[in-house]
């Protein structure tokens, strides 16, 4: 499994980076050449299933996930969510826990567990594709930090 976590503090309340995050269109908005559609009537909530779809035209994948936790953050409560991904391409879990700190400013962790199939691409190639994954959630999180900042 390629295996990644990401920390990033942002100068804005808990709620309005939970928000932003579970906004899961906006994700197409900070992610490279990712367009990501809600695919149940629902966005929020346990069962919320939605698509991320990253590349340029026929090389491209869908990476289909379903939120299975949902803990938004309340007061001085850290939030939770978790989706498991169940395409052809990838497989695993993501997860994203949003804390509260003091002076307005959260801590966003974002943690990524993920297969590629075939499986023997994540066996070899676990290691590039932590580092690529981190690098890239890396930017996503800055992405959104700048514009729930309002910079």
């Amino acid at each position: 499994m390629a295996r990644f976590t990401v920390s990033s503090e942002v100068g804005a309340p808990a709620t309005k980076v939970w928000d932003a995050l579970v906004d899961w269109p906006r994700h197409g908005d900070w992610v490279p050449l990712t367009r990501v559609w809600v695919t149940t009537d629902r966005a929020d909530g346990v069962g919320a299933e939605f698509v991320g779809r990253t590349g340029l035209g026929p090389v491209a994948f869908d990476d289909p996930m379903r939120v299975v936790r949902w803990e938004p953050p309340d007061g001085d409560k850290r939030g939770l969510c978790e989706v498991v991904k169940v395409g052809r391409v990838l497989h695993g879990r993501a997860w994203f826990s949003v804390t509260p700190l003091p002076g307005g400013r959260c801590q966003v962790v974002w943690d990524e567990d993920v297969t590629v199939t075939p499986v023997r691409v994540t066996r070899f190639g676990a290691p590039l594709l932590s580092l690529v994954g981190k690098a890239g959630f890396v930017m996503m999180l800055r992405a959104m930090a700048r514009e729930v900042e309002g910079k």
